[in-house]
């Protein structure tokens, strides 16, 4: 691993298809934005061979644009795949987006990996954002390993960095994250800032230079010993802690001097198994070097640390209609059992699928079974379909190299299918199987949006669907209550980037309009109308009478018709027809344009003529009677009411409940939830929380998560209802 001894490069460069399992690692890099993870995906690709200088491919393309990134401000958006060779290794890199606003790429990327390398910017510490991803990762038992970066900076402590990392992420035994290497720093600059150079190897006691441009090892001097004796300690007792072999401990304390080759392999034991978390460096290389600081060791440790696909265990597969099926894990000769975590659009290609293969092997031009279940309520239809699919590619910045198969435990992107999702499973065609899906977040930011121009809305259809598509984590919906068409996005930034892609890929101009909150009317005592509608214009007219009589029912309740006309009044074929015409009328509402909801409506009393009388006259009958019912009675405009679950940092405990009484909220309950983090239980009007996530995200330093679901319809404030109420007189 990365603390060999005599550790080499070997055989490197641009991926090929794996040939086993054991060959393959897969590993996604997680940190906030701006701790360098595109830069270190760069230099390692480097170091790998991949490129022959940092940032660019070998025919002059590039790898990523980082340089663009960082201009664009917050626009780093998609999971990207880097795959290259390194010591007989195929190393599938996994580069996330850093922003919150896209943990849906996040989610797919820990999907499609089986290590985490968590990345730390030495200047900029741990965000809250990035110790919710580490305890999702622990949660699954998800091996993890901590790189910190931007080493460069005057303000950079290495020291430092790690005890803070040790405190994030340790909490459960601190002792379970520490450093492999120590930094060498090379003579101080006028500025008193001491550069790193090189590093420490605790375990070897080697040096390993990268000033030159290239790395070179060398035994430490004399003074250099004492240096690392404390720190190559508590290593070496760190390791041994989490040693399956339990005679070390009381070996290395009675004084033995342990083997280094069993030190490394307990060492990759713990790492793999997910109980031990060590702390690394790296930096990118310089212009014309051949290797960024770190990255041998990186890469060591990725291939020799981090388990291989064989470990990962089976994924729960059903067949489509949801019988169970037992999948051997990660079988190149089992059933074909593959996973779509990322869909994009490309100009020239169309459709183009990022994949997992969990079992086994996938190859260009067969025919395999598409099935996509339980996305339904987010704009995505089930579907089992047969899918011809296209080349399979490996992918390396903006190039596709063409792959001959992609075994169990590898990645490829997939060209041509048209039918395919994200979350999708793909299958043999005559032995269809499907996947459980991961956990999405919920998209809690609408954003209503409509045409701008009549061509823009003979595309929008299309282009929405394509959309939604691609990420699984925006929802679509047709609000029939508004009439509008809501995109509910994660954030601001993930919504800027649904309008801009809708804008460049599909072409489509949209226009964003104030989201609409689906209110309610209700009688709030009892009344009384009559509808007349008689009307003669020659030959048959229209005659009906009726009286009906309006009172409120509890919340829930709907709206109930009773028929209590006595002696004919209003023959029985018509009361079907006073009926039909009040609850359209309830539909349309009586105050301000909104349904009516919980009252029951009672027809007394009525008049018909043997001739003019008809279905139509009293429909319309019924619904004048509602109408003038209402003139005299108060109406209430009801909101809809939403269950807010919200989980904070105990130190933001206050201000979140603060805030949440200034929208009008009731906190119904609190308790503890583990780790220093309270979760909060209130009721609060929608009206109040369409921007609620960003927010609470600013409240919270992004530490803070919520759920909201519909509770029920209740009055709204007197002041606020007029007000809705000369709204809509003013809009008709």
């Amino acid at each position: 691993m990365g603390d060999k001894a005599n550790a080499h490069p070997g055989a490197a460069g641009r991926a090929t298809a794996a040939d086993h399992p054991a060959s393959v690692r897969n590993v996604v890099l997680v940190g906030h934005s701006g701790s360098g993870k595109t830069t270190l995906v760069e230099a390692l690709a480097l170091t790998a061979g991949a490129v022959n200088r940092a940032g660019r491919v070998e025919d002059g393309g590039t790898v990523s644009d980082y340089d663009e990134i960082e201009h664009r401000q917050q626009r780093s958006v998609q999971l990207s795949l880097v795959p290259v060779d390194w010591d007989g290794y195929k190393i599938n890199i996994l580069d996330t987006p850093g922003y919150a606003d896209f943990v849906g790429e996040l989610r797919a990327g820990l999907r499609a990996a089986d290590a985490a390398l968590f990345v730390v910017s030495a200047s900029d510490g741990v965000d809250g954002s990035t110790r919710m991803v580490w305890e999702e990762c622990a949660a699954v038992g998800m091996p993890r390993a901590i790189v910190i970066t931007h080493l460069e900076s005057a303000r950079a402590d290495f020291d430092e960095m790690t005890r803070t990392c040790a405190e994030a992420f340790g909490a459960d035994d601190p002792d379970a994250v520490l450093p492999l290497y120590l930094p060498l720093h090379g003579p101080q600059g006028p500025d008193g800032h001491a550069p790193v150079t090189g590093l420490i190897g605790l375990l070897s006691q080697r040096l390993f230079d990268y000033s030159s441009g290239e790395r070179k090892e060398s035994e430490p001097g004399p003074e250099q010993l004492p240096l690392i004796e404390e720190a190559r300690n508590r290593l070496i007792e760190g390791i041994i802690a989490e040693s399956e072999d339990e005679t070390l401990m009381d070996r290395y304390l009675g004084g033995e001097e342990l083997d280094f080759k069993t030190l490394v392999q307990d060492l990759e034991r713990a790492v793999a198994r997910g109980i031990f978390f060590p702390v690394l460096a790296a930096a990118p290389a310089a212009e014309g070097a051949k290797q960024g600081l770190g990255t041998v060791e990186l890469l060591e440790l990725i291939t020799g640390g981090f388990p291989t696909p064989l470990e990962r265990e089976a994924p729960t597969v059903t067949t489509p209609d949801g019988k169970a099926r037992q999948v051997k894990a990660c079988d190149p000769d089992g059933p074909l059992v593959a996973e779509v975590v990322k869909t994009a659009s490309d100009p020239y290609v169309g459709r183009v699928s990022m994949v997992r293969v969990f079992s086994g092997t996938l190859r260009p031009d067969e025919t395999v079974h598409v099935s996509g279940h339980g996305l339904a309520d987010r704009g995505h239809e089930d579907h089992d379909v047969d899918e011809r699919i296209g080349a399979l590619s490996a992918p390396f910045g903006k190039q596709q190299r063409a792959l001959t198969h992609a075994i169990a435990g590898d990645l490829a992107c997939v060209a041509k299918l048209n039918r395919a999702e994200t979350g999708d499973t793909l299958s043999s065609k005559d032995d269809p199987l499907l996947m459980e899906p991961w956990e999405m977040p919920d998209p809690l930011l609408p954003l209503a949006i409509q045409a701008h121009s009549k061509a823009d809305e003979d595309k929008l259809s299309q282009g929405l669907g394509r959309l939604v598509a691609e990420d699984p984590t925006m929802r679509l919906e047709q609000n029939q209550d508004t009439h509008q068409v809501v995109l509910w996005c994660l954030g601001e930034a993930h919504a800027d980037v649904a309008l801009e892609r809708l804008r460049s890929r599909y072409g489509v101009q949209v226009d964003v309009v104030p989201h609409k909150v689906s209110l309610r009317e209700t009688f709030a005592d009892r009344s009384a109308g009559r509808g007349r509608h008689v009307k003669q214009s020659g030959g048959h007219g229209q005659y009906a009478i009726c009286a009906i009589e309006v009172e409120p029912l509890p919340g829930g309740s709907g709206i109930e018709f009773v028929d209590k006309v006595v002696g004919g009044a209003v023959p029985r074929q018509f009361i079907p027809s006073v009926e039909k015409g009040v609850r359209a009328q309830a539909a349309r509402g009586v105050a301000a344009g909104y349904a009516l909801i919980d009252i029951r409506i009672t027809l007394l009393d009525g008049k018909a003529h043997s001739v003019d009388s008809s279905d139509a006259a009293f429909q319309t009958a019924g619904a004048l009677a509602l109408r003038e019912a209402a003139v005299d009675a108060r109406i209430h405009l009801l909101e809809p009411v939403a269950e807010v679950t919200v989980l904070v940092g105990d130190e933001y405990v206050g201000a979140v409940m603060s805030d949440l009484s200034g929208r009008r909220g009731r906190v119904v309950g609190t308790e503890q939830a583990g780790g220093n983090r309270t979760l909060v239980r209130a009721e609060v009007p929608e009206i109040e929380i369409g921007r609620y996530g960003v927010d609470l995200r600013s409240l919270s330093h992004g530490t803070a998560r919520f759920n909201r679901t519909y509770a029920r319809h209740e009055p709204m404030p007197a002041q606020l209802a007029e007000k809705i109420r000369e709204q809509a007189q003013g809009n008709p």
